[in-house]
């Protein structure tokens, strides 16, 4: 099986809290991982997401110290536009 992993870096203008991690996470940029799969078989490529990670910093940690969270795509998404919209406000 073969796998594959997409980075992107991805910024917030707003403070935001995104499913899967309990506290406020501050504006700025922050780097999502995707981890995808090819589906076997197919007379083309083809790519099943199977994770989405996001680097978040450390809570309490010394200055620099990240964390790196498992979320949802759909949930990155929602804070995503909740962003988007906030800065319409």
């Amino acid at each position: 099986m073969t796998i594959r992993s997409r980075r992107e870096s991805v910024t917030f203008k707003h403070p935001f809290h995104i499913r899967g991690i309990a506290r406020e996470l501050p504006a700025g940029a922050y780097e999502v991982v995707t981890d995808e799969e090819m589906i076997e078989g197919l007379s083309f490529a083809a790519w099943r997401r199977v994770a989405t990670m996001i680097t978040v910093p450390a809570e309490g940690g010394p200055g620099g110290t990240t964390e790196m969270h498992a979320i949802g795509s759909i949930d990155l998404a929602d804070a995503q536009r909740i962003d988007a919209s906030a800065a319409n406000d």
